[in-house]
C-alpha cells in the first residue's frame, strides 16, 4: 500500500513539473491582460491579471475589495521573505510595468525597463504607488522596500462599477498620461512624464535615419526639419538635417520645397537675413511656380512684413507675366497693407478683370475689398 501511495504522489509531481511551460487557464479564472500607451515616442505597457469582483467561485464581494482582496497597508502574508508587503495590485504573478524610453514618475527619473507594480491601500489616508526593481517575483511575496525605484501618493476616488480590475490611460497629453487602476468603485493612478519628449523624437529620428531606408532620401531629412520648425526645439540638428536634404551628393534635391524649409529653420533660429537670402534663392528656383511665390508674399504680410512682401509681388509679377490674376492679387494686397490706396485700387481692379474660372466663387470677396479701398 505505501508502495502504490508513493507511486502516485512521485505520478502528481512528475505531472506538475510536465505542466510547466505549457499553456493552463488562469489560476482563479484571472485573466492575463494587457494595455499600452505611447506618449509620444515612448511606449507604455502595464502587464497584469485581473481579478473580478465576484471572486473565482463566484461570491459576491462587492463592499468587500477594499481592505479584503487589496488589503490595507503592508501587512505579513505568511509566505516569501516580507513580512511588510503592500497589494500586489492584481492578482497571480507580479503586476509590472514597461517604459521603452527614460521618464520622470512622482518627480524622480525613472529609467527605461520593466518594474514591479504595488499598491500600498489604506483606509483613510492616500494610496501610494510603488515602482519595484524587482519585476520578477511572484506578487507581492517577496516585496522588498531597498528596491524601490519610485513612490507616488494618489488620492482615490469614487467610480462607476467596474466588475474587472482594469488598467488603462487617461490625461493624455504630448509629454505625459495618467496611468490609472480602476476596480469595483475606486480608482487611482499616477503621472507619467516625458518632460523631454522632443529631445526623444529626435534620437529616434537619429536612429531611423541610420538604420533603415529612410535615410537615403531626402522627403524624411524634411521632415525631421519640419518637426524642430514645429517644435520649435533642436533647430541645429534640424538646420543640418535641411542642409542634407538639400546637399548630400547622392539623393539632395535643392527645389523650392527644401530651400523653403531651411529657410523656416532659420527663421525659428531668430536669423531672418540668412532666412531672407535662402528664400530669394528659392523663388528664383526652375521649381518655384506663380502660387508658390505668392503664399511666400503672403506669409510675409502676416509677419507684418509688408515692404518685403511687396518685393516678392513685384519679382511674381514680373517672372510670370502670362498670370494676370494670382500676381496682381498680391500687389494689391502688399500696397493695402502699406497704405496705399492708389495701387491697391489699381491691381485689385486689373485681378478682378482677369478672375480664372475657378476663382469666380470668391468674386464678391474681392469686389467687397476694392469697394472698401474706394468708400
Amino acid at each position: 500500500m505505501k508502495k502504490i501511495l508513493l507511486l502516485n504522489a512521485l505520478m502528481v509531481c512528475a505531472m506538475l513539473t510536465f505542466a510547466q511551460g505549457i499553456t493552463t487557464p488562469p489560476s482563479g479564472g484571472n485573466q492575463k491582460s494587457e494595455v499600452s500607451q505611447w506618449i509620444g515616442p515612448v511606449k507604455v505597457t502595464i502587464t497584469y491579471s485581473s481579478p473580478d469582483v465576484h471572486g473565482p467561485n463566484g461570491e459576491d464581494r462587492k463592499g468587500k475589495i477594499w481592505g479584503g482582496p487589496a488589503h490595507y497597508g503592508y501587512i505579513d502574508q505568511g509566505y516569501g521573505t516580507s513580512k511588510a508587503a503592500p497589494w500586489r495590485a492584481g492578482s497571480n504573478e507580479n503586476t509590472t510595468i514597461s517604459f521603452s524610453h527614460d521618464v520622470v514618475i512622482g518627480g524622480k527619473p525613472v529609467k527605461a525597463g520593466t518594474y514591479g507594480l504595488f499598491l500600498a491601500v489604506e483606509k483613510d489616508k492616500p494610496w501610494t504607488w510603488i515602482l519595484s526593481g524587482d519585476a520578477n517575483s511572484w506578487g507581492s511575496y517577496f516585496y522588498n522596500p531597498e528596491l524601490d525605484v519610485a513612490r507616488v501618493e494618489a488620492k482615490p476616488q469614487d467610480c462607476e462599477y467596474t466588475e474587472w480590475l482594469t488598467y488603462s490611460f487617461d490625461n493624455r497629453q504630448p509629454n505625459t498620461a495618467t496611468a490609472f487602476l480602476q476596480w469595483e468603485n475606486k480608482r487611482a493612478g499616477f503621472a507619467i512624464d516625458v518632460p523631454n519628449v522632443n529631445d526623444v523624437y529626435v534620437q529616434t529620428i537619429l536612429k531611423e535615419l541610420r538604420g533603415t531606408t529612410a535615410g537615403f532620401q531626402h522627403e524624411p531629412y524634411i521632415n525631421a526639419a519640419l518637426f524642430t520648425i514645429q517644435t520649435k526645439s533642436n533647430l541645429e540638428q534640424g538646420l543640418k538635417w535641411a542642409d542634407i536634404a538639400i546637399s548630400d551628393p547622392y539623393f539632395g534635391q535643392e527645389n523650392f520645397n527644401s530651400l523653403s524649409v531651411k529657410a523656416q529653420v532659420l527663421s525659428a533660429m531668430n536669423k531672418e537675413a540668412d532666412a531672407d537670402a535662402v528664400m530669394d534663392k528659392a523663388i528664383k528656383h526652375p521649381t518655384a511656380t506663380v502660387q508658390l511665390i505668392h503664399q511666400y508674399g503672403r506669409t510675409l504680410l502676416q509677419g507684418g512684413r509688408a515692404q518685403k512682401a511687396l518685393d516678392v509681388f513685384l519679382y511674381n509679377a514680373k517672372s510670370h507675366p502670362q498670370d494676370k490674376f494670382t500676381p496682381n492679387v498680391g500687389l494689391a494686397r502688399a500696397y493695402t497693407a502699406l497704405g496705399d490706396k492708389k495701387n491697391a485700387i489699381k491691381y485689385w481692379e486689373l485681378a478682378i478683370k482677369n478672375v480664372p474660372e475657378n476663382q469666380k466663387q470668391n468674386l464678391s470677396f474681392y469686389e467687397s475689398e476694392l469697394k472698401k479701398l474706394k468708400g
